[in-house]
């Protein structure tokens, strides 16, 4: 792989870290800024919310900026946005720093999913994408839980602070590693929403918002799943985010191959399996020896959904990717905040610290509705199945995207 993923991946263990990290600091910031769990909760759906408003619009505002000099400017913006996140007075400053940080994180991927994409050859596209979605996994086995347990020791908003000094490193190797790439490979703004309005991206987009809900229903309260059920000591917070870290690099190593190999039966499966796990939690995190599998299990299977749903939107935007990646990430982010509103209220309405995962459960299947529906409709109409490929080429005979396998 290009040393240039290299940097995509140290960029994207920062914006892991930051994004995951507040998971486990729910209980840390409530205690701190005197509200309840569920309501410093909202501060995952903030970045999250970011991440849905800031994906379309800077990659739009973008569109015409070289793809080196915009990752290090959405890099610059996730920094400052850490750093306004530190230095908040109280919940409502941290809530509005929170969706500042998230605002270039859809944009950065998107971007940076096409980048790593053109940069090798078209059967190891969805492996190069993985690959810099490895940045996202090892954050959750190193970054989260490290960020995690220095903000239980020194407080969060060192947390923050550090997450500042990754955003730092991240643009300095973004730009010394990633190569100017031609102006030509440039779609128009036009060009860029009319690839968006395709069926099958929009149909992909969805699934991504109702599937991986599924995911963040659970994660957003996994930390006190684990104390107030399992029975955990809040030390162990971290090593039980590891594990989540752990599942979530085994469903990346997976995905890329599976993905290049058959792209819709991956989706079908892991959205399938994801189902399957959150009912199986529900019941797991009653049992100290079962918890912990079930929570790199969930890792894994949530994880696996990503690199095929996010190959499915570059393949079916054809020759403008760039915002319809983006928009996936806004996609996922919608997920995130969806999640967490609803397993919150999940919680609040009293069923019980586990009855998100059971809420999840029942988003994944939608999820697995939604991807089955846009599947059939594709082999019905053979003429929107030959996608072409994120390097702006028509893909080569023999190579599908799984339709029918």
């Amino acid at each position: 792989m290009p040393l240039a993923i290299l940097a995509l991946a140290i960029s994207a263990f920062g914006i892991g870290t930051t994004e995951f990290v507040m998971m486990g600091l729910l209980p840390n910031v409530a205690d701190d800024l005197g509200t309840s769990v569920p309501t410093a909760g909202y501060l995952v759906s903030a970045y999250a919310l970011g991440v849905v408003v800031g994906a379309p619009l800077l990659t739009a505002l973008g569109s015409r900026v070289p793809r080196k000099r915009m990752l290090l400017l959405l890099m610059g913006l996730f920094t400052v946005g850490n750093l306004a996140s530190a230095v908040a007075p109280g919940y409502g400053t941290l809530l509005a720093g929170r969706f500042l940080a998230g605002l270039p994180h859809g944009a950065f991927f998107g971007v940076g999913a096409v980048v790593a994409a053109r940069m090798v050859s078209e059967e190891r596209r969805a492996r190069a994408v993985a690959a810099m979605f490895l940045g996202l996994t090892v954050a959750n086995i190193v970054g989260v839980p490290a960020a995690t347990a220095l903000g239980q020791s020194l407080g969060w908003r060192a947390t923050f602070l550090v997450v500042s000094v990754v955003g730092l490193l991240a643009l300095a190797s973004l730009a010394l590693l990633v190569p100017l790439l031609p102006e030509e490979e440039h779609s128009g703004l036009a060009q860029e929403f009319t690839a968006l309005r395709d069926p099958q991206v929009l149909l992909g987009l969805l699934t991504a918002v109702f599937g991986f809900a599924g995911v963040f229903a659970v994660y957003s309260y996994l930390a006190s799943m684990m104390t107030e059920v399992t029975g955990f000591a809040d030390s162990t917070v971290t090593l039980l985010l590891a594990l989540f870290g752990i599942g979530m690099t085994l469903g990346a190593l997976a995905a890329g191959p599976l993905t290049d190999r058959a792209l819709r039966p991956t989706l079908y499966g892991s959205l399938a399996a994801l189902a399957v796990v959150l009912v199986a939690f529900h019941y797991a995190a009653r049992s100290k020896e079962l918890a912990p599998v079930a929570v790199v299990v969930l890792g894994m299977v949530g994880f696996l959904t990503t690199t095929p749903l996010q190959m499915l939107v570059m393949n079916k935007a054809r020759r403008a990717p760039t915002l319809a990646s983006a928009s996936n990430h806004s996609a996922f982010n919608l997920a995130n905040a969806g999640g967490a509103w609803l397993g919150g209220i999940a919680i609040g309405a009293g069923w019980g610290w586990t009855s998100p995962a059971l809420v999840g459960a029942v988003l994944a299947v939608i999820g697995l509705g939604i991807a089955i529906t846009a599947g059939v409709l594709d082999h019905r109409a053979p003429g929107t199945a030959s996608a072409v490929v994120a390097t702006g080429q028509p893909r080569p005979s023999g190579v599908t995207d799984g339709v029918g396998a």
